[in-house]
């Protein structure tokens, strides 16, 4: 099992800080399509990703006991 934090507007949106996915051995881009899928989040793909509070690519894997977090742009003013 993978948990996967969202943060922000990604938590607002989809009414939930952390979800637990099935997703063992899955490219985070891949574990990204089905989150927006599933929760319908079509602004997921602009969020930053961090595996194990380590900034990720999107061809990251990964394995089960991963922490997976999207943090969505942030702007100010």
């Amino acid at each position: 099992m993978i948990s996967v934090l969202f943060f922000a507007e990604l938590q607002e949106t989809s009414g939930r800080d952390k979800v637990t996915v099935e997703a063992d051995g899955v490219s985070v881009n891949e574990l990204k399509s089905r989150l927006a899928s599933t929760y319908e989040l079509p602004h997921l793909g602009h969020a930053m990703i961090a595996v194990n509070e380590e900034y990720s690519q999107e061809d990251t894997v990964v394995n089960s006991g991963d922490v997976v977090a999207f943090i969505p742009p942030v702007s100010g003013g």
